[in-house]
């Protein structure tokens, strides 16, 4: 691809680098910034550079957040006797819209895999234990974690690794349910995720 400028073929460039994006499309939203006024594009640049110099992980549930505390964390309104066990922010962000969970969150910062070389210690497990070996004698002890893991050989590994650990602590530990998405067709639906659909089957009401 032939470029009219070196400075628009750097940032066609820099741009493509992101996930899901190809020169033509990185092209294309170079083009559009040239074509918007230059003090949008600058306020587009400083809120890029303030998002990678001032985000950082709550230091409770390792969530993204502006402070120490995430928003979720410092919300007294929120019910701190669950715990819901995810993978990273963007599971927290689809649990959270769902508007169905009210609990607290630690987020794990990925799951483990041994084809990736990722073991429990890469992972902020000991920080959840930390967490709730403080938090017995709280006002409003821990009665339940949530293990919300990917359905996947590797998260039911992190899933099995995380149930042994918590044992001691004599917590409700349950996982997020499985089965057919609605509107999905049963003929569609792959063995395991069937069978896990009759198996964890509820009253019909």
């Amino acid at each position: 691809m032939e470029f009219p400028s070196k400075l628009i073929e750097d940032a066609v460039t820099e741009v493509s680098k992101l996930p899901g994006i190809g020169k033509k499309t990185a092209l294309r939203l170079v083009l559009h910034l040239l074509k918007r006024d230059e003090e949008q594009t600058q306020t587009l640049a400083q809120s890029l550079t303030a998002m990678r110099t001032k985000v950082k992980y709550c230091q409770r549930c390792h969530n993204l957040s502006d402070d120490d505390l995430c928003t979720i964390c410092a919300n007294p309104r929120r019910d701190g006797s669950i715990i819901c066990v995810v993978e990273d922010t963007r599971d927290v962000l689809a649990v959270e819209n769902t508007a169905q969970y009210k609990g607290l969150y630690h987020v794990l910062g990925g799951i483990i895999s041994p084809v990736e070389g990722i073991g429990p210690s890469d992972l902020h497990i000991e920080s959840l234990i930390h967490r709730l070996a403080n938090n017995i004698q709280a006002d409003e002890p821990v009665k339940e974690i949530i293990l919300a893991l990917s359905p996947t050989m590797e998260g039911d590994t992190t899933a099995f690794y995380l149930q042994k650990k918590l044992r001691p602590f004599n917590l409700r530990i349950s996982t997020i349910a499985r089965g057919i998405p609605i509107g999905g067709d049963l003929e569609y639906a792959d063995e395991v995720t069937l069978g896990r659909s009759i198996l964890s089957r509820v009253v019909y009401e």
